[in-house]
């Protein structure tokens, strides 16, 4: 719940907005503030005397009669304010008030001074003028360190911290800088993959049929066309389509929707990198995420060994390779690639993995390795040809029966990366299609429509390929040692608010 209540705190603040009017001081200027230099900038070039301008946000005030000082944040980090009286653009009575009296913790303002160090050596800013930029009328958290490095006060409420992510990134740094991380990585990526002449590309949201993977989705209605539309579950259909027009090498960033569970792993938006490639195949593509990996690590580290936790994940390639059922034998003792079902099931059982009764073989199999394996692979490591009915788009395996041309990236024990030698048999694709509806249940199978469109288009002809794609996401908490997706995502999707309580 967000609450509204004007507490005493703010009646304070909007008093003190009030009189800052009447003393003809606009506490919401709209005129641009010219800034000259930002807080690193100054950390790194200083010069005594040297004039500057800056604005930020006030972290803290210390008054001390005729002296003042500010603690001021901007988007690179924090600098120190002086304000002298003696030294001050302005009457007495106008710093006394309005120094003193109006200004508060998170109000918005610009600096205009210049440069010296205090008697400790640090670098500083002499004011001359301040101008009011933007009045805070919240109390920001006052977050508090002492002289150990132990923090009090903390803004650590997770439901709070997720809902208010303006806060968030106001008094917690690590988070923003994850979040900026979070950029550095997707700006890396893009200019990895524009060099190696891959196409961005954008695919439809709104979607007649929810294609290209297995999921509920969320369901709208356009008025003009009198037409049930969803929310996309994948955009996988969309670029093998692009792949049959002739475009060879193809990516998006693209924002998937699933109307399913939320957890620390599952948004119900979130980010897939999904990239196309024609006349390569899965080992190809193994070879492409190895390098694409060991890079992304050695840009944002500059080493290719990552801390996560107290695992040192070791991105130096080739990654180990695993088939999907050796590692069901690793880690649960027992070789499933030749049973059937009833003697699966009875296996599940003896070591304690959890089905739903409906469920068929291809979705035991996908329970036992998640129960039984994921969590345990830690290096990075690519599990290998995949039971053929877990695979509705994936080409069965050259040369070994009942398996596909895929392959799972599994990272410190959680799934990375899915990738596959794309199916490009329209009338193999058809039928798979078809029995991939019979697994699922009513609800489900309504939803899990065929895209006829597609399958007209593999009909044209799609050349051999490969693709990937990446759960952005996930791969960003991997990379910045996060354990909750709602950290590395700008605004995380949160209950909705059922009272919003004003006055």
């Amino acid at each position: 719940m967000i609450n509204l209540r004007i507490s005493d705190q703010n009646l304070i603040r909007i008093k003190k907005l009030k009189t800052l009017k009447q003393i003809n001081i606009n506490p919401y200027p709209s005129e641009e503030y010219t800034i000259t230099y930002n807080s690193k900038e100054i950390r790194t070039n200083y010069k005594k005397n040297k004039p500057v301008i800056l604005a930020g946000r006030i972290i803290r005030i210390r008054i001390m009669g005729k002296a003042s000082f500010i603690e001021l944040k901007d988007k690179e980090g924090l600098i120190q304010i002086y304000i002298s009286i003696n030294n001050f653009s302005y009457e007495n009575k106008v710093y006394n008030l309005f120094l003193k009296k109006l200004l508060d913790i998170g109000d918005l303002i610009g600096i205009n001074g210049y440069l010296f160090k205090t008697k400790k050596k640090q670098i500083s800013v002499y004011a001359k003028k301040i101008k009011l930029l933007s009045k805070c009328l919240r109390t920001l958290p006052n977050v508090k360190t002492d002289k150990s490095g132990n923090t009090f006060d903390s803004f650590s409420n997770n439901e709070k911290r997720h809902r208010m992510k303006y806060v968030d990134f106001i008094v917690n740094e690590e988070i923003k800088k994850v979040i900026l991380t979070r950029v550095k990585i997707i700006t890396f990526i893009r200019n990895y993959l524009n060099q190696i002449n891959y196409l961005e590309v954008e695919t439809p949201i709104l979607q007649s049929i929810p294609g290209g993977a297995i999921a509920r989705p969320f369901i709208t209605y356009h008025n003009t066309l009198k037409s049930t539309f969803y929310l996309r579950i994948s955009n996988e259909l969309y670029l093998k389509k692009l792949i049959v027009g002739g475009f060879e090498k193809v990516y998006e960033f693209s924002r998937n929707f699933r109307n399913e569970g939320i957890d620390k792993k599952h948004n119900p938006e979130f980010t897939i990198l999904e990239l196309y490639v024609a006349y390569k195949d899965y080992y190809c593509m193994i070879k492409f995420t190895e390098k694409f990996l060991n890079q992304i690590c050695f840009n944002l580290y500059q080493c290719f060994t990552l801390k996560i936790g107290n695992q040192d994940i070791n991105f130096i390639y080739p990654f180990q390779q695993i088939t999907f059922f050796e590692a069901i034998k690793i880690y649960t003792g027992f070789d499933l690639s030749h049973l059937i079902e009833t003697e699966i099931l009875k296996i599940c059982t003896e070591i304690n993995v959890k089905i739903d009764k409906n469920m068929k073989k291809g979705q035991i199999l996908d329970q036992i390795f998640s129960q039984k394996c994921e969590k345990q692979i830690i290096q990075p490591t690519f599990i290998i040809d995949f039971p053929i009915e877990m695979s509705p788009l994936a080409k069965k395996h050259r040369f070994k029966n009942g398996v596909s041309e895929r392959f799972e990236l599994i990272i410190n024990g959680v799934e990375i990366a899915n990738s596959y030698s794309e199916l490009n048999d329209p009338i193999d694709q058809l039928q798979r299609f078809k029995q991939q509806i019979k697994l699922y249940n009513k609800i489900e199978s309504e939803n899990m429509l065929i895209d006829k469109d597609f399958i007209l288009s593999l009909e044209y002809g799609m050349p051999p390929c490969t693709g990937i794609g990446f759960g952005l996401d996930r791969l960003i908490m991997l990379f910045t040692n996060q354990r909750n997706i709602n950290d590395v995502l700008f605004f995380p999707t949160i209950k909705s608010v059922n009272t919003i309580q004003i006055g």
